[in-house]
């Protein structure tokens, strides 16, 4: 069984199921505020955390979805700029289908044909992207309130989100207790989003966050000429509907070698089929570095309009590259900007696609007794 699930002596500890805001002046202390975010359809009030270091850098989460809103760093120039695609408030959250800043689970990414197996049971769940599930089902992680608690420190502030995901919801087994910590460094340009989870019935469990990128301010044109590294010497190929053949490819000779940083346009129009599949990148990348419980070096995207630096490490053994190939300027988002065709990009740190029929790709199952573990750090720098 992998290191990410270790005993859940402590567990108990971490998800506790009582969670409330700490009280206006402790918020203050912590760089952490808080407001209404308005109301989904069913009445209900979303709030909008405002988290705030010593350097001025700035993440925004609600609590509908445990959704990354807004991600507030500096440019080469000094100037703040929100770099990743996102709504103004909750409806369109609620609303939106492309999962802007979400946290997606139960299962992240594609599961194929709706169904897997586990300990000789079939569990069939919701087919909402043609004839597979992708990111939970209809009703995943993302349309979901989750419970708040300041956990804020004199390390930097920090807000975590539970959720307990029932058992057979969205078809999956197994009460799942989860929770997202979504923290910023008192000192350094860095954001951390931390899950922990635990079940009482053998189930699958795959959780990331699902921000879109764009270094030069989001709505800010496309991100054709932001250059990638990502470390990793293979891929996941995937059939026409982008679920993983079961092959792990080497990318050298291939427009999927990000190997040494190269703009993300410069091959995304090849004529080669995987790149048909996704009408460009969307792929998941088989990390070389093996984790060991902490963050590795996953992926490092540069913008040479605004000199933003942007370093992704994960304890996960994969991260999804997502070239925003689906965006087409149907979506307004935030600040009125309208959302055009690959005008952002993903960088999901996660488990492999439809890993609950390969059993030779790293283990998704979670069981009693086993504590879910899973940790990514979001560093933002600047070149000039």
């Amino acid at each position: 069984m992998m290191a990410r699930f270790r005993s859940a002596a402590y567990a108990g500890l971490i998800l506790c199921m009582t969670f409330g805001m700490a009280s206006g002046k402790a918020e203050a202390k912590s760089g952490m505020e808080h407001k209404n975010f308005g109301r989904t359809q069913d009445g209900q009030s979303a709030e909008l955390y405002v988290l705030t270091n010593k350097n001025g850098m700035q993440a925004e989460v609600t609590n509908y979805g445990a959704t990354l809103v807004a991600l507030r760093v500096p440019d080469r120039d000094g100037k703040l700029g929100d770099v990743i695609l996102g709504y103004d408030n909750v409806a369109g959250y609620e609303a939106g289908a492309s999962y802007l800043g979400a946290t997606v689970g139960r299962y992240a990414n594609r599961i194929a044909h709706g169904k897997f197996s586990l300990n000789g049971n079939t569990y069939t769940l919701p087919k909402n992207d043609g004839e597979n599930t992708l990111h939970g089902g209809t009703m995943g992680f993302n349309k979901h309130y989750w419970t708040t608690k300041d956990v804020s420190s004199d390390a930097g502030p920090a807000l975590q989100l539970a959720y307990l995901s029932k058992d057979g919801e969205e078809g999956f087994p197994g009460n799942l207790n989860i929770t997202v910590t979504y923290s910023l460094v008192v000192d350094r340009n860095e954001l951390r989003i931390e899950y922990r989870a635990t079940t009482d019935k053998d189930t699958v469990i795959n959780v990331s966050n699902h921000a879109y990128y764009n270094l030069a301010g989001q709505g800010n044109g496309d991100i054709l000429k932001h250059e990638l590294k990502l470390y990793a010497s293979r891929f996941t190929p995937v059939d026409q509907t982008l679920i993983p053949t079961g092959e792990l490819r080497d990318v050298k000779g291939t427009p999927f070698d990000f190997t040494k940083a190269t703009a993300i346009g410069a091959r995304i129009d090849q004529d080669e089929q995987q790149l048909k599949y996704g009408k460009g990148y969307d792929h998941n990348w088989v990390l070389d570095q093996k984790a060991k419980g902490l963050p590795a070096p996953a992926a490092e995207a540069y913008d040479p309009q605004s000199g933003r630096v942007l370093e992704i490490s994960t304890t996960e053994p994969g991260v999804q590259f997502y070239s925003g190939n689906f965006l087409d300027g149907t979506i307004h988002g935030k600040e009125g900007k309208v959302y055009g065709h690959r005008f952002a990009f993903c960088l999901e740190t996660q488990h492999f696609p439809d890993s609950p029929n390969h059993p030779d790709f790293p283990t998704t199952v979670l069981k009693p007794g086993q504590h879910f573990h899973s940790s990514s750090t979001y560093r933002f720098s600047t070149r000039k």
